[in-house]
């Protein structure tokens, strides 16, 4: 079959990639170039024209979607089925290797893959039995060290620990899984690499049958390989050198997870005869989302180098908007993803992007208060996380101790020795005596029908309850937050997870107690004229009764309950900018441009971190398509206090006649100037913005009965509904219902 008329559709920098010669090339693929597009005809080209056997082509991937697209693409390409021909992730390859060869890989025929929960699992037997105390020595960090040493291609026999108390323990205990892997016929994710590696290099003969068969390499998202797995394609490509990797070093995003950017940066000096292909042609973005991307990216140094363009039109300035607070942020993201839908266009296509997971919260409720439907992708709603819901947890228990999930989820979070025969007799006692887990726990840490080791685990947890309860009586509802998150052991127990997942569910955390801090009644309510009618909020709190714990958790338990968005409802998207990579939306908001939060403090700590963090800015301004907007808070609460922000420097190094401030509303205010310093928040909203429906204005000073004087900063809703932000000179800010406040102006 021909398939000459193929490249009729491709540009000349595509055409040269698929049509080139036989043997090894970089092809430096920039976003929304078509890479997918390019690797698939290369395979096609290779195997009709070039006359190339499916059987000598190996083709690797990350995901087993990409996978399945590629091979899917192929035979539509061929039309005809591809047999013979590897494609897979390198996890997917190297299982098959060693299912194949089990006997010279030195592992079982009938070995078994665990997962991360049962490799966790298997880490804190292997510490008990090494009586290692998990509140020290927390078995994630220690998982964590053995996925990594893995990752390097490094076994406990090259790792010298240098008297290092860290890696000496750590050490032990990988000997040791190691040891109980081999016995029970366990191979984790990051084993299944190393092996496969091994299986080369312990085995010539084997190394050399599959060098003969897998003549032609090609590895897809290059960027994001790690030591072993390149380690492993070398190997495997010898001296043939006809491999072709296609990636970005622009779009490497995950040096935390192990991926190593110097892989793709050292591929032509360790394989000379590469040629080098950039796709700089991109058939996703306008000309000037293009062109702010390109002056963001040039500040890296060490680049290879590329330049995205377009043969479209330049399309529209990008947006800048300077909430006054993160609140104000929302709500004016919210504002244009309103105006957007107004337009014809679809919730789905508009995409909120941020850099920390706890950011989504904010969001969250301002789209909830709305009316907005969303979908957070690739990740839980805030109050669905396990970090948040294990310290709620704690909250339930104090505020009534006979909250039985809440017992079941704290009892053992952290670990503090409660084992699972100990739970199993609670529950028993708790059902024959038809009370609640919390009293079953009492009367046998009092009793003997325990142990004295878990009667003693068990007392140590009511004694733990009982101090928060007494500790927190008379403090506010942020301060009680505070006090139980640190003094239950989560943020220490949370620390100890090293890495990004460690550091956001910290983050997380953080605001948790900001959200207590900010927690006004009148939210709960907000949503329930159709229940209370007109009865005002005080009304409502004296009839239901609550404490303002209890209408926290009652707010937090509706927020998880409301369920997002699946995947077939049209709803808004947000999702950290990991997550966006490989995605692509009409219209694009990134959210929190504030140094300290994007660049994250953390990577101003590590060499090549902010690097990264500036390639990740790159990877979030490309997944805008039509539209892109930036927005900062001049203030943000973070960690339960207030901070004054700088926009992120990821927006001076824009160049500025790409940007254009805006107001809410979407009135133009005017081109950023050089410096990109906007004034204070209450002189660039102006004071002639009028809240519809109401006598106020933003920025109007008047005074409340209650709380005194103060300025209008910030509203949401419109007549009786609307609701408006006040900062208050004595007692900080409020939101209230203008309905029911009696605000005075203050002439």
């Amino acid at each position: 079959m021909d398939v000459s008329h193929i490249l009729d559709s491709l540009n000349e920098a595509q055409r040269d990639a698929v049509a080139g010669p036989v043997g090894s090339a970089l092809i430096l693929a920039g976003a929304g170039s078509g890479k997918t597009r390019v690797l698939t005809h290369r395979i096609a080209w290779l195997i009709q024209t070039e006359g190339v056997s499916p059987y000598s082509i190996l083709a690797v991937t990350f995901t087993n979607r990409a996978a399945a697209e590629m091979r899917g693409r192929i035979e539509s390409l061929l039309a005809m089925p591809i047999r013979g021909m590897w494609v897979g992730t390198f996890h997917s390859i190297a299982h098959r290797l060693l299912r194949m060869h089990w006997q010279e890989a030195g592992l079982q025929q009938n070995f078994q893959i665990l997962d991360a929960d049962d490799q966790l699992r298997l880490v804190k037997r292997v510490m008990k039995n090494l009586n290692l105390d998990e509140k020290k020595w927390p078995a994630r960090q220690a998982a964590w060290f053995i996925n990594n040493q893995k990752d390097e291609g490094l076994r406990p026999k090259h790792i010298e620990d240098y008297g290092d108390i860290y890696i000496k323990t750590h050490l032990q205990v990988y000997r040791a899984y190691e040891e109980a892997c081999e016995r029970g016929g366990m191979v984790d994710f990051a084993e299944l690499l190393l092996r496969a590696h091994e299986l080369w290099l312990n085995n010539s003969r084997l190394l050399q049958h599959y060098q003969d068969r897998f003549t032609t390499l090609l590895v897809d998202e290059f960027q994001d390989t790690n030591s072993i797995q390149y380690a492993w394609l070398q190997v495997l490509a010898g001296d043939r050198d006809n491999i072709t990797v296609v990636g970005d070093d622009d779009q490497s995003i995950y040096g935390w997870r192990g991926a190593k950017i110097e892989n793709i940066q050292r591929f032509t000096k360790d394989f000379p005869k590469a040629r080098t292909i950039r796709l700089e042609q991109n058939y996703r973005s306008t000309g000037n989302i293009l062109k702010a991307a390109n002056g963001l990216i040039k500040q890296n140094a060490g680049r290879l180098g590329k330049e995205l363009w377009t043969d479209g039109n330049d399309g529209d300035l990008i947006k800048l908007y300077a909430g006054y607070n993160e609140i104000d942020e929302a709500r004016y993201i919210i504002e244009c993803v309103k105006q957007w839908s107004r337009e014809g266009n679809r919730f789905c296509d508009a995409a909120v992007l941020y850099r920390s997971n706890a950011q989504s919260r904010v969001l969250e409720e301002a789209l909830l208060r709305s009316r907005l439907p969303y979908r957070i992708y690739g990740g839980q709603r805030f109050f669905e996380r396990a970090e948040i819901r294990n310290a709620l947890a704690y909250m339930r228990l104090l505020a009534g101790r006979d909250a039985d999930a809440a017992f079941e989820r704290v009892v053992n979070t952290p670990t503090r020795g409660i084992g699972d025969r100990t739970v199993d007799q609670i529950r028993l006692l708790a059902r024959s005596k038809n009370i609640s887990m919390w009293r079953a726990a009492s009367a046998i840490a009092e009793g003997d029908s325990l142990p004295s080791r878990s009667r003693n685990a068990v007392g140590n947890l009511i004694g733990l309850v009982n101090s928060l309860d007494e500790t927190t009586r008379g403090t506010d509802l942020a301060g009680l937050v505070e006090i139980v998150v640190e003094q239950s052991g989560l943020k220490a127990y949370y620390e100890k997870e090293r890495g990004e997942r460690g550091q956001a569910r910290l983050e997380n955390l953080a605001e948790l107690v900001t959200a207590a801090r900010t927690f006004d009644p009148e939210d709960v309510f907000v949503f329930d004229n159709d229940v209370f009618g007109e009865q005002s909020p005080e009304e409502v709190a004296e009839t239901v009764e609550l404490s303002l714990l209890e209408q926290f958790l009652n707010h937090a338990a509706l927020e998880a309950g409301e369920g997002q968005g699946d995947a077939n409802q049209d709803c808004v998207q947000l999702m950290t900018m990991h997550s966006a990579k490989g995605l692509e939306f009409p219209l694009v908001f990134l959210a929190g441009m504030e140094e300290g939060l994007f660049p994250h403090r953390m990577s101003l700590e590590e060499p090549g971190r902010l690097e990264e963090e500036r390639r990740l800015c790159y990877v979030g301004v490309t997944r805008a398509m039509k539209q892109l907007y930036l927005t900062y808070a001049e203030t943000r609460r973070m960690h339960g206090s207030d901070t004054y922000n700088r926009p992120s420097r990821f927006v001076g190094e824009i160049p500025q006649e790409l940007i254009q401030e805006v107001r809410s509303q979407n009135s133009l205010v005017r081109p950023a100037g050089r410096s990109m310093r906007v004034s204070a928040r209450v002189s660039t909203i102006g004071k002639d913005l009028e809240i519809e429906g109401t006598d106020l204005k933003l920025g109007q000073r008047v005074t409340h009965a209650k709380f005194g004087e103060g300025v209008v900063v910030n509203y949401e809703g419109e007549g009786k509904q609307a609701r408006v932000q006040v900062n208050f000179v004595d007692e900080g800010s409020k939101w209230l219902m203008t309905a029911y406040a009696k605000l005075e102006p203050v002439p």
